[in-house]
């Protein structure tokens, strides 16, 4: 379906791929993996036509749809989640605007055997043949599906964008992706934001629905579970394995085993060879087989041996100046926008070299609280920061701040003073950005590659309290663990916002748990942590989360009470149910006396015929039947609701 022919992108005198050379075909379900910098996600962008390579190409049908999601992307503000993720459908609403304009010009005219006319009846019926395959009026019941799969509530789907985290504004546009169903997904690190049962619906989703996907992510389990074909980057050259992942770490290290095995028995043979010709060089009782076996040697094909890429990152933070024995005090802190509260009596201590986890589900409030933290958020109650306290930020959304004009160098000099400035080349060294790829773009950088940049700024000048939101991210397994070393050797104060259970495991004394707009405090590791909550998987506190609200709700109902502000939103949803169907009610009304004209009419001899009429009509009943839809839907929840408060 899309061919890679002969694929180089270099920068300078370093080359990311080299000649490389594949194929993609339907249903394809592709993973490519490397370490970070190894060029995956640039892989994709030249497939999304974003990048163009050196030298080759990629061949795209022009009847293939290509769908992309970045790592980063640049959100838009003033849409509600739902009017967002209907974009996915943009081109239905083009569609349906011809079709009401081509209506309008039939109305409206009067030469009805003309040739322009009949011209309009073939387009109209041929957008609304177009219209129906495509879905018509029923998207929305795609967008809600989609949405909800992801993690979103029905509740959520009239609130604007603004009004979520990173991660939650990421699986909208995730959902977009997902609704245009194109002939190719590009999937650059998409579980980064997702919970474990949203993660279990996306494996789902691409297994049952999906065309063909390119995946780039660092998460283990969720490639072996989309994929069957590994796709290794790694010093300018591709292995192509046609087997999932795990099958794929094993098969490459039996390759790499074999071929050392060949290659020092052909460098033995060789050798032998050798010796046997300088010994009888000069032996003319020899020269027979000394030239046969300088004929042999020159026609041995010498085995190479794959180069192993064995970079590292290597990185400490500065020693902490000391800071005050309590470097924060929250009490009653309250953080709400307009009449939703995001999370409100929270009531804790950090000592002084206190490493802490905030942990939870997207949206619970772990971000908002670290910007309150740091004096970006306005908030009631009171935090207090201890004496010479410094910190030190990474952001989730670190990395895309940085500007992409600026070469790695000019990055770090920008910021750089005093005498750091002398020690920058080694700085980044350190980072893996050593001789040439100092000089690299920031834009044409992998998202490891600019998180690791990201985190460079954080050692140009000592800092006391580190405040680290989702940092791994973006870094390979190997990145991580160098990371969570330096972490763990820094002497000041810590809080990491986390869903990577390997990564705080060891790391952190304290665990922050947010959910339902509160936080609890737990002393101890991650481990005991999840033992006391009888998990496996940090992720799993999203389950565990809805869960609790279930049972509270069924708690509720058979107890037949409701706390105030409970009736409060019961009575504003019934009353909104009951609004919703006298509308919907309304509009069936209207639509069965349009389908009855219509039949009436066509029923004539006259207008028997009339190709308007009859698209007027099939217009009519597909409206019928999704009000219809819609009105059962509604009475169901309904009938949910007065049982609430049974």
């Amino acid at each position: 379906m899309i061919s890679v022919d002969g694929l180089t992108v270099a920068f300078g005198g370093f080359s990311l791929f080299d000649g490389v050379s594949y194929v993609v075909n339907r249903k394809d379900r592709i993973a490519l993996v490397g370490k970070n910098g190894a060029g995956k996600s640039t892989m994709l962008k030249i497939f999304a036509g974003i990048q163009q390579p050196t030298k080759g190409r990629v061949v795209v049908p022009k009847d293939v749809r290509i769908g992309y999601l970045p790592q980063h992307m640049i959100h838009e503000d003033g849409r509600t989640v739902i009017e967002e993720a209907s974009l996915a459908f943009a081109h239905l609403f083009e569609l349906q605007a011809q079709i009401e304009d081509i209506q309008i010009q039939l109305t409206e005219r009067t030469d009805y055997e003309s040739e322009s006319y009949h011209a309009l009846i073939e387009d109209i019926t041929h957008k609304s043949e177009v219209l129906s395959m495509s879905g018509g009026n029923n998207y929305l019941a795609d967008v809600e599906k989609t949405l909800m799969g992801l993690g979103f509530s029905r509740t959520d789907f009239d609130r604007l964008t603004t009004e979520f985290s990173g991660g939650w504004r990421m699986r909208i546009e995730l959902a977009k992706l997902l609704l245009q169903r194109p002939d190719v997904l590009l999937l650059d690190e998409p579980t980064n934001h997702l919970d474990i049962e949203s993660i279990q619906w996306l494996e789902t989703f691409l297994a049952n629905h999906a065309n063909a996907v390119l995946l780039v992510s660092h998460d283990r389990a969720f490639i072996n579970a989309v994929t069957t074909r590994t796709i290794e980057i790694s010093l300018g050259k591709i292995y192509d394995y046609k087997v999932p992942y795990y099958q794929y770490v094993e098969l490459r290290k039996e390759h790499r085993e074999q071929q050392l095995r060949a290659y020092e028995n052909q460098q033995k043979l060789i050798q032998e060879t050798e010796d046997f010709i300088e010994r009888f060089r000069y032996k003319a009782t020899k020269a027979v087989q000394v030239q046969s076996r300088i004929k042999q040697l020159d026609k041995i094909d010498r085995i190479e041996v794959d180069e192993e890429d064995r970079s590292a990152l290597n990185m400490k933070f500065a020693p902490a100046p000391r800071s005050g024995a309590y470097p924060l005090i929250v009490e009653d802190l309250k953080k709400a926008y307009g009449d939703h509260t995001v999370i409100e009596q929270v009531n804790f201590t950090l000592e002084r070299g206190d490493k802490v986890a905030f942990v939870g589900r997207n949206g619970e409030g772990k971000s908002t609280l670290v910007k309150c933290i740091l004096g970006a958020l306005d908030y009631e109650g009171k935090l207090e920061t201890g004496h010479q306290v410094k910190f030190g930020y990474f952001a989730q959304n670190q990395a895309s701040l940085l500007d992409e004009s600026k070469t790695v160098f000019e990055t770090i000099d920008h910021v750089a003073v005093g005498d750091i400035r002398t020690r920058i080349r080694d700085i980044l060294g350190a980072f893996m950005f050593g001789g040439e790829a100092s000089d690299k773009k920031v834009g044409v950088l992998s998202g490891g590659e600019r998180s690791r940049l990201a985190m460079i700024r954080l050692l140009l000048e000592p800092v006391n309290f580190l405040v680290l939101d989702e940092p791994t991210n973006h870094l390979d397994m190997r990145s991580k663990d160098v990371l969570k070393s330096a972490i763990r050797n820094f002497d000041g104060t810590v809080v990491v916002v986390s869903h990577d259970r390997d990564f705080l495991d060891g790391l952190v004394d304290k665990v922050f748990e947010f959910g339902g707009g509160k936080v609890k405090e737990h002393l101890g590791g991650i481990q005991y942590f999840l033992e006391k909550k009888k998990m496996e998987q940090l992720n799993e506190l999203e389950a565990a989360a809805r869960q609790t609200e279930s049972d509270q709700t069924d708690k509720t109902a058979s107890e037949g009470k409701l706390s105030y502000e409970a009736r409060k939103e019961w009575n504003r949803r019934l009353k909104r149910l009951e609004k919703q169907i006298a509308e919907v009610e309304s509009t069936i009304e209207r639509l069965e006396v349009e389908v009855e004209q219509a039949e009436g009419m066509m029923a004539s001899p006259n207008d028997a015929s009339n190709a308007a009429l009859f698209q007027l009509h099939s217009k009519s009943k597909r409206e019928l039947e999704a009000a219809l839809a819609d009105w059962e839907s509604l009475i169901q929840q309904l009938e949910n609701c007065r049982q609430e408060e049974a």
